[in-house]
C-alpha cells in the first residue's frame, strides 16, 4: 500500500516509523529542516512543500497513493488537505482534528470535508484516562472480542505480594494470562519460571473479572476504585474526559481557574461538579477534600502546570495521579518522578491511526511501551499456523516471543492451555513483541 502523510510532527513521524517497514510511505512537511531530517531518518520518500496544494501532492505520488493521513497540527489545515486530495482521487483520506465539534459535524454527515475516516485526539484522550482509571496502578487497558476479553498492563508496586514470586506461583486465575513484563529497558515474555519484581509492568490477558480481581488482590495495596474522580483543568481534553466521566454513570470534580469556562462546563454537564478555583491552592486542596480523591487527572494547558497539580495531589495523599502531557519527552519524567500514569495526546492519535491502516489483518490492536509490543486481535483462517493444531505443537514454529493471551469461540472465552485447539473463526488475541510482528502476521 502507498502511504502519503502529511505533517512531520510528533503524529506524522510516528505513523512513519511504525509503517516504513510495511508499506510505500511518503512524507509531505512544509518546515525545510523537518522535510530534510524526515529523508535522513526515515526509509520514506519527503517532499518538502505546502500539503493543501495538489500540485505538492502530486510531487509526492498522489496518483498512486491508497491512503492519504493529514496530521498537521492545525484541524482546518487537515480538513482542506482532505478535501483537496478528494478532487483528483478517490483514495482514502484520514484527517487528525482536536476539536470534537469537527467531528460532530463529521459523523452527521457522511463523506463530510472529503474525509473518510476522523480522528478527534481530545476524544481518545479522554477515552484513555477513562479505561485506565477503574484499575489501580494500570498503564494501559484496552478490551478485545467485543469486550469477552481485556487486556490491563500494570506496575508492580513496592508492597505487592507479587514481588519474588515466579510467574507459576501467580497463575491461579482461570481465565487470565500472564503475556509479558516489561523491566527497565528490556521485554520479557512471562514463563513458568519468570520472577516479579518491584516496578515491573506486567501485561495480562482474560476476562474482566479476572483482570478486576488480579488487579485488586496482588498489583496494587490500595483497594479504592475510582468512585472520588477530579480533573483539574477545564481544557477541552479536560472538559471531555469529565464527559465520559459522566456517559458511565460517574460524577465527576472538576476545577477551573476561569469564571466563563467554569459556568460554561457546569451548564454543559450537568453530573460534573465544577469548581472555581485555582488547584496549586493548598487551602483550597483541603478544604475540598482532594486528598480524598481515588483519582486526580491534571489536563491544564502546559505540562508543567500539570506537574505540578500532579506532585500536589501526591502531597496531599491521592491514590493516583494521571497528567496529559504533549511533550515526549517529558513521559519517563514524570513517572520517574511519581506520576501513575502519563498521556501524550500527540502519541494516542498516532497509534489509533496506525491501528486502522491494519484492520485489513487484525480485528483490534493494543500498543505497548511505545510500540515495543502489540496485543491484537485475529480472525482465525483455515490456512493459520494455529489452525486445527495443540497450541503447545503449533507454538513451536512461532517465535519465543509471542503469546497466545485469550481465545473467543461464538461469545465464549476460552483461556488457551497447551492442549487447547483453535478452530478457524476462532478471534485470538495474541502478545507479540513488536520486532517479529511482520513475520507472524505472515503466518496467522
Amino acid at each position: 500500500m502507498y502511504v502519503l502523510i502529511v505533517g512531520a510532527g510528533e503524529v506524522g513521524r510516528s505513523i512513519a516509523s511504525n509503517l516504513e517497514g510495511s508499506h510505500d510511505v511518503a512524507v509531505i512537511e512544509r518546515d525545510p529542516e523537518l522535510a530534510e531530517e524526515i529523508t535522513y531518518s526515515f526509509d520514506v520518500l519527503s517532499v518538502q512543500g505546502d500539503g493543501t496544494e495538489l500540485e505538492t501532492l502530486r510531487d509526492a505520488g498522489l496518483e498512486k497513493a491508497d491512503l492519504i493521513i493529514a496530521c498537521t497540527e492545525s484541524d482546518e489545515t487537515n480538513i482542506v488537505i482532505c478535501g483537496t486530495v478528494k478532487t483528483a482521487t478517490d483514495a482514502f483520506t484520514i484527517a487528525r482534528v482536536r476539536r470534537r465539534t469537527l467531528l460532530n459535524t463529521w459523523e452527521g454527515s457522511e463523506g463530510a470535508f472529503g474525509v473518510d475516516f476522523m480522528v478527534c485526539t481530545d476524544l481518545l484522550v479522554a477515552q484513555t484516562v477513562f479505561r485506565i482509571s477503574g484499575f489501580p496502578r494500570a498503564q494501559d487497558v484496552e478490551m478485545f472480542a467485543g469486550g469477552l476479553v481485556r487486556m490491563a498492563e500494570f506496575e508492580i508496586g513496592s508492597e505487592s505480594p507479587l514481588i519474588g514470586n515466579r510467574v507459576r506461583d501467580a497463575d491461579k486465575y482461570d481465565s487470565m494470562t500472564f503475556a509479558g513484563v516489561f523491566r527497565d529497558d528490556e521485554m520479557i515474555v512471562a514463563k513458568g519460571e519468570t520472577v516479579f519484581q518491584a516496578s515491573d509492568r506486567i501485561v495480562v490477558i482474560g476476562s474482566p473479572s479476572s483482570v478486576k480481581e488480579f488487579a485488586m488482590a496482588t498489583v496494587c495495596d490500595t483497594t479504592s476504585s475510582a468512585d472520588d474522580v477530579v480533573i483539574v483543568g477545564g481544557s477541552e481534553i479536560g472538559f471531555q474526559a469529565a464527559r465520559e466521566f459522566e456517559a458511565h454513570g460517574f460524577e465527576p470534580r472538576l476545577v477551573e481557574r476561569d469564571h466563563d469556562r467554569a459556568r460554561e462546563i457546569a451548564e454543559a454537564l450537568p453530573h460534573t461538579f465544577v469548581m472555581e478555583s485555582d488547584a496549586t491552592d493548598t487551602e483550597f486542596l483541603s478544604r475540598e477534600h482532594i486528598d480524598e480523591a481515588d483519582i486526580v487527572v491534571a489536563a491544564l494547558d502546559s505540562d508543567e502546570k500539570n506537574l505540578l497539580v500532579s506532585l500536589l495531589a501526591r502531597r496531599v495523599g491521592v491514590d493516583r495521579t494521571v497528567a496529559i502531557i504533549e511533550n515526549t519527552e517529558y513521559t519517563d519524567l514524570f513517572e520517574t518522578v511519581g506520576i501513575d500514569v502519563a498521556i501524550n495526546p500527540r502519541e494516542e492519535t498516532a497509534e489509533e491511526i496506525v491501528r486502522f491502516t491494519r484492520t485489513d489483518q487484525t480485528e483490534k490492536i493494543a500498543m505497548l511501551e511505545h510500540d515495543r509490543a502489540e496485543v491484537i486481535e485475529i480472525e482465525l483462517g483455515h490456512e493459520s499456523a494455529l489452525t486445527g493444531r495443540k497450541i503447545e505443537e503449533s507454538m513451536r514454529d512461532l517465535p519465543d516471543c509471542v503469546v497466545i493471551g485469550a481465545i473467543s469461540r461464538g461469545g465464549e472465552l476460552i483461556t488457551p492451555r497447551g492442549t487447547t485447539v483453535p478452530q478457524a473463526g476462532d478471534h485470538v488475541v495474541l502478545f507479540i513483541d513488536a520486532a517479529v510482528l511482520d513475520e507472524v502476521s505472515s503466518v496467522l
